[in-house]
């Protein structure tokens, strides 16, 4: 089984070394193996739930729902909660795009005015 130091798994995972110790501390994290001189050791399953923490955060996902997520994902009798919080989750994701289509239509929009402008004055 392949481990990586904290180091590495803040590398690989995008997140400080503090934050990964926030989110153990936090119970985001399961608790993370630790070494015979008791040094943080993250395995590759570890680092997929970091990516996938990682997904949840950069999409708006917020710190309580990730506490919520990760208490749920210790324990396989929660898969239906699981499945409703990601619904959920998913659903604001949709809805955020939603707003971000509309804004970016406006964006686009007055870009072209300025355009037409500039050639009218070329």
């Amino acid at each position: 089984m392949t481990t990586y130091s904290p180091s590495e798994a803040a590398a690989r995972s995008g997140f400080s070394i503090d934050t990964l110790r926030y989110y153990e501390r936090e119970g985001i994290l399961p608790r993370i193996e630790r070494s015979a001189g008791g040094r943080r050791v993250y395995s590759d399953g570890d680092l997929w739930m970091l990516g996938f923490l990682r997904c949840l955060r950069d999409t708006g996902m917020s710190i309580e729902q990730l506490r919520r997520y990760g208490e749920l994902s210790r324990d396989d009798t929660t898969m239906p909660e699981r499945v409703a919080l990601l619904e959920d989750h998913a659903a604001s994701i949709r809805a955020r795009i939603t707003e971000l289509d509309a804004i970016l239509t406006r964006v686009e929009e007055k870009t072209d005015w300025y355009r037409e402008q500039l050639r009218k004055t070329s």
